[in-house]
């Protein structure tokens, strides 16, 4: 069984950065692809960046490009996603989920496995 807990989530103000972690655990986490998507007050959950098992490949949706970047240590089982250039709009619940899926995969419910969220506030 896999298990994600997500960590590094809090209050900071627009124009700042903020390095979100997903500790895996269970033995076949190694092999899933992980991806970070967020949740609004009001709002969908959406996808925003995904890494494969390996961590050599990335993929991010545009709204995110430039300024998130997914990271893999498979070593440590950790996934990170660092934001920079934060703007009150990126405030929302952050969720790590893990798959065997392909790592352009953006629909939620085809992720297997599901952290409980981290938030994240941005204040103007």
């Amino acid at each position: 069984q896999v298990q994600l807990v997500e960590s590094g989530g809090g209050l900071v103000q627009a124009g700042g950065s903020l390095t979100l972690s997903c500790a895996g655990s269970g033995r076949t986490f190694i092999r899933l692809a992980v991806a970070w998507f967020r949740q609004a007050p009001g709002k969908e959950r959406e996808f925003a960046a995904a890494i494969n098992w390996s961590g050599y490949s990335t993929y991010y949706t545009d709204s995110v490009k430039g300024r998130f970047t997914i990271s893999r240590d498979t070593a440590k089982n950790m996934v990170y996603l660092q934001i920079n250039s934060l703007k009150p709009e990126d405030t929302a619940t952050y969720y790590c989920a893990a798959g065997s899926v392909i790592m352009t995969e953006v629909t939620a419910r085809r992720y297997d496995y599901w952290g409980r969220g981290t938030q994240v506030t941005v204040a103007s």
